[in-house]
């Protein structure tokens, strides 16, 4: 197979960097960045629009993990893996209804000041060193990691050399601030789904060049119903498929997608409820909005999230034709490493077969979702550590200039430890399920704390403080000694006894009376707008269809 990019290529990607950086640069000059005082440079406070918030979210949500991980994902289970677009789709819809006017009416910025706010110090001070460790060695890290392996199997250029290229382009947009990173994000969402589109619509057209008669993206569709029908069902049954583990052997698909009962004990919600409600990273964009242009900008995420299984999945499944049918002694040879089928190889392989010209701009979409990601992520970082950490414990009346040049420090820092710590990921065989298991560790814990925090007045900091400490040990404990539990049902399991152990305490604790620091947020805090509830019912009406079809 041959690497690299031509000339044409080069110049595309050229376009597209120019355009962001110089449009950054701009709005770093012009709306008021250079000289951004705290709240501005970490929530551009009142400055996104509803479109740029959105826009923001997906950006920031959409990065390799989904491109390059879920479409591995898709290569190795199928359709299935969209069910974390789909249920992220509707958990928006939740978040924006619920959730937020719980952080604007209380004027909250940051999640540990939420912590802080309902519970203690204590919670708010061990939650934000958690979150620090699992922001900069899990999401980050795995960031940078999947891209730069994109970028190698496209350019053929080294993994370090990408992953430097990754790391120092997101350092430039993110420390201009969250106002650049909002509306630069704005032109990456557009080039990740023109960019992805476009690629979909490629690798349809090969699959039907290659396998059928080469009618076009329609055959392609039918080749993949025809060709991979194991591949085309949401839910999966115990012990009904084995697919390959990205380590030289197979796996039962339900140990990764356990069908309704990651639904029903809940690990599913916990993942989407835990990532955009309660996640500084996604969170961070809406807070410093008022509450509907915030609720519209959620809502607009959640339209396309719906989107994403078009752009990030549809390739894995017609490259697992591809593969299964031996069509391109490409995709054959990219896919397997050392005699080992590498799902997470299939995106980027399927690339590199592009034609030349589209290649650049699946390069340019490719980086921007990447890009996008990582400066959002570090930006959530240090956010939290400059709000939540050094100025509570080192310098209090640390004036905002101050600030906001530790702020970028403290950027460029937790992407030096990122980028340093990447290639060890290697040894891991699913990257999007090495994010997704990890992160489970702590999310039921932190889900638990945060959604009786917002709606059972009698929640205590004693509580939430041991359900927050029970997370890891607990998840550790099943991981261990039920290692034939499906992560997702881990999770929901442990998110349940956190709750029970979290409930117990806090009626010890409280005496059967409200908590002092519970939240008083009206009724009419959660009622929408007609034009709100119409564009909830159709990302509903969608999600429902789709099931409906692929059970």
């Amino acid at each position: 197979m041959q690497l690299g990019l031509e000339t044409l290529d080069y110049i595309i990607f050229l376009v597209y960097f120019v355009i962001v950086a110089s449009y950054g640069f701009w709005v770093y000059k012009n709306k008021g960045s250079q000289n951004a005082d705290s709240k501005d440079f970490f929530l551009a406070e009142g400055s996104l629009t509803w479109w740029a918030i959105g826009a923001s979210i997906i950006a920031s949500n959409i990065s390799a993990e989904q491109f390059i991980g879920m479409s591995g994902q898709a290569f190795q289970l199928g359709l299935a893996i969209s069910v974390y677009e789909l249920v992220g789709g509707f958990s928006l819809i939740i978040i924006a209804v619920y959730f937020l006017p719980m952080y604007i009416k209380n004027k909250i910025y940051t999640m540990p000041q939420f912590l802080e706010m309902r519970y203690d110090g204590r919670l708010a001070t061990i939650m934000a060193v958690f979150w620090l460790f699992l922001y900069i060695l899990v999401n980050l890290t795995s960031i940078i990691y999947l891209g730069a392996l994109s970028l190698e199997k496209m350019t053929g250029f080294g993994f370090m050399p990408c992953a430097i290229f990754l790391t120092v382009f997101a350092v430039i947009i993110t420390l201009g601030g969250m106002k650049v990173i909002g509306y630069t994000d704005v032109i990456q969402v557009v080039c990740l789904v023109v960019g992805g589109l476009a690629t979909t619509y490629l690798a349809l057209e090969l699959l039907s060049t290659k396998v059928g008669t080469g009618a076009g993206v329609f055959e392609g569709l039918s080749l993949i119903r025809q060709k991979a029908d194991d591949h085309l069902h949401m839910m999966f049954e115990k012990g009904q498929y084995q697919v390959y583990d990205g380590k030289g052997g197979t796996i039962d698909a339900y140990k990764q997608l356990p069908g309704m009962m990651m639904f029903i004990i809940g690990g599913q919600w916990i993942v989407n409820f835990n990532y955009f409600g309660c996640n500084q990273y996604m969170t961070q964009r809406a807070l410093g909005a008022d509450l509907t242009t915030a609720r519209n900008g959620v809502l607009f995420a959640g339209f396309l999230k719906v989107l994403m299984p078009f752009i990030v999945v549809l390739p894995g499944l017609a490259a697992y034709v591809l593969f299964q049918e031996q069509a391109d002694q490409a995709i054959i040879n990219g896919i397997t490493e050392n005699g080992i089928i590498k799902p997470d190889n299939a995106y980027p392989v399927l690339l590199n077969i592009l034609p030349v010209g589209l290649k650049g701009m699946a390069f340019a979409a490719l980086t921007a979702a990447i890009v996008a990601s990582l400066a959002g992520k570090a930006n959530s970082i240090s956010t939290i550590y400059m709000l939540d950490i050094h100025k509570k414990f080192f310098n209090p009346n640390l004036d905002e200039k101050r600030t906001v040049w530790l702020g970028r420090v403290a950027i460029v820092v937790s992407f030096i430890i990122a980028l340093a710590i990447s290639p060890f990921l290697k040894n891991f065989g699913q990257g999007f399920e090495y994010i997704q298991e990890y992160t489970g560790f702590i999310s039921p814990g932190i889900l638990s704390i945060f959604v009786l925090g917002f709606f059972w007045k009698k929640a205590t900091a004693n509580g939430a403080l041991v359900a927050a400490l029970l997370s890891i040990p607990l998840s550790t404990l099943f991981k261990y000694y039920a290692p034939d539990m499906p992560f997702l049902n881990r999770m929901g399991v442990v998110f349940w006894i956190c709750t029970l152990v979290h409930i117990t305490i806090s009626l010890l604790t409280s005496k059967g009376k409200d908590s002092p620091k519970a939240f008083d947020v009206p009724a009419s805090s959660f009622r929408t707008t007609p034009g709100f509830k119409a564009g909830a019912f159709a990302i509903i009406a969608a999600i429902v269809l789709i099931y409906t079809i692929f059970w």
